[in-house]
């Protein structure tokens, strides 16, 4: 998602009227489907309803995203998880050790009440 300097920065304007002379604690979410356009410094502040194809996910513009895309703090895709017997096997020890580790618990504080 390049751009040519020549051309500048893509901030869309929409986007500047609807902050221009607002504070961004007494605005509410500002909702957009331009996932393209970028943040400039007068949107750090602001609370951005970002258009992931579905929903709307809530973005906090702070300083360090400056000259980013909006898009890119709004995925598209949901990741679930990777599977697979290995990881199969992951989550059964996982789950053996919390069993252990709550029945430990449970003795001490048993032991604790005598």
């Amino acid at each position: 998602m390049t751009r040519s300097l020549k051309k500048g920065a893509y901030v869309d304007e929409g986007l500047l009227k609807k902050i221009a002379g607002k504070s961004p604690l007494q605005t509410p979410m500002i909702k957009t489907w331009k996932r393209a356009s970028q943040i400039s410094p007068e949107m750090v502040g602001f609370t951005f309803g970002v258009h992931n194809g579905k929903t709307h996910v809530e973005v906090i513009v702070s300083e360090d995203m400056v000259g980013h895309r909006l898009g890119e703090f709004s995925p598209t895709k949901k990741f679930s998880k990777h599977g697979g017997k290995m990881q199969k096997e992951l989550e059964q020890k996982k789950k053996e050790a919390e069993i252990t580790q709550a029945k430990s618990a449970s003795v001490a504080s048993d032991a604790k009440k005598k």
